[in-house]
């Protein structure tokens, strides 16, 4: 690990100007500092990357993961427990954790992600009129952000959608980097692991049609490995996945479209632009949040720099997203963009399971949105727009629009 003093080490995550725009330090380290010094909520020391070479090689590379399992990596948050980075969390490692992932990616499949389109947009066109019903100004985050994906996660997992509130707060105390305490996130999460736990013993007991059941079905394929437990980190992990990360990022695509309002009106006048449009929002964004860590097992070369053995590293998705090295034009949006190679669902062997249908749901939601307020604008300045804070991933406080 890096030793410098508090002066020397700028604290981590950087503040933002705006909801909306990325801190000033990402272009400056992109620079002349692509592998820096940061110091985390819980006072320890990591390197951050932010240059899209240097981040798409340490993701791509097998050998490490974002478990920090290890003694001498770095706490993320000073509240350990309840966090998806947490060093005391149970992974599956090596060999087993590649099958396990080659087990969900069975059961993830294209097919599941397609037969589950009709119902969001269903879902997204109701959630859309209860809105429309209710009247402007109204504010898109409770209103389509959040319970959006959260019926697609129950419906995913075959969980009643009547839970759906327990579930956005268990998934809150997961992300937590200082909202809330240790004794609330480990209550939260002895909740949801009795929750899971029944869940998964119920569908073991009577399967449906649910990716649970089909996961269930499939375990043998890794001889008894995988445990009760294992499987309950496993839909913790589709919980954030599913749920949260969609939920911000609905708010934040509709607040980035709306900002410069030519955007909206050029997807109203071509909705052929939907995909394309999409990839821009995920690669543009701003407010991604911490970024993604990886503990170095052994000694690496990241362009002229050394990372050595025992460090932990934080690969910043959404500063890679902007670099003009791999990017025209980095710092603008162009709805049009193609190819867009960004980063936002990780690369290689531990890339996002679920970014299919993070897309199905996004493309989903806004092409429903064009079609049935087509005159929606924010219904505040862009600039007093508020960031979510003291999670691990990003998203906006509200999204207040009219019609």
């Amino acid at each position: 690990m890096v030793s410098s003093t508090d002066q020397q080490v700028p604290h981590y995550p950087f503040p933002a100007p705006g909801a909306l725009e990325p801190p000033a330090e990402w272009a400056g380290l992109r620079q002349g500092c692509p592998v820096a010094p940061i110091r985390l909520a819980s006072g320890d020391e990591a390197l951050l990357l932010t240059r899209y070479a240097d981040v798409k090689q340490l993701m791509s590379d097998p050998r490490f993961t974002h478990h920090l399992v290890a003694e001498d990596a770095a706490s993320i948050t000073a509240n350990e427990s309840g966090g998806v980075f947490a060093s005391g969390g149970t992974s599956v490692g090596g060999e087993a954790h590649r099958e396990w992932r080659k087990l969900i990616g069975k059961a993830f499949t294209a097919k599941r992600v397609s037969a589950m389109r009709p119902g969001i947009e269903a879902t997204a066109v109701r959630l859309v009129a209860e809105m429309i019903e209710r009247g402007a100004p109204a504010d898109l985050v409770p209103a389509l952000g959040f319970p959006l994906p959260v019926w697609v996660i129950c419906d995913l997992l075959g969980v009643p959608d009547s839970d759906r509130d327990r579930f956005a707060y268990w998934s809150d105390t997961m992300l937590s980097l200082t909202r809330y305490t240790q004794e609330e996130i480990d209550a939260a999460q002895a909740e949801f692991a009795a929750y899971m736990s029944a869940h998964v013993a119920a569908k073991r007991a009577e399967p449906g049609d649910d990716l649970i059941s089909e996961l269930i079905s499939l375990v043998g394929a890794l001889d008894g490995r995988v445990t009760e437990e294992v499987m309950t980190m496993t839909a913790k992990g589709l919980l954030v996945a599913g749920h949260e990360t969609t939920a911000n990022m609905i708010g934040k695509m509709v607040a980035m479209l709306l900002a410069d309002r030519s955007r909206w009106e050029r997807l109203v006048a071509d909705r052929s632009l939907i995909r394309t449009a999409v990839e821009e929002c995920l690669r543009h964004d701003a407010n991604f949040g911490f970024g993604i860590p990886r503990y170095i097992g052994q000694d690496v070369e990241i362009g002229d720099t050394t990372l050595t053995r025992g460090s932990t590293v934080i690969c910043s998705l959404s500063a890679a997203n902007r670099d003009e090295r791999a990017f025209e034009d980095a710092a603008e949006m162009d709805l049009s963009r193609s190819p867009n190679p960004h980063l936002i669902f990780g690369a290689g062997p531990y890339a996002c399971l679920g970014q299919s249908l993070a897309r199905t749901e996004l493309q989903t939601v806004l092409n429903v949105l064009l079609e049935r307020l087509p005159t929606l604008e924010l219904a505040v300045p862009a600039g007093s727009l508020r960031r979510r804070e003291g999670l691990i991933v990003g998203g906006l406080e509200e999204v207040p629009v009219r019609w």
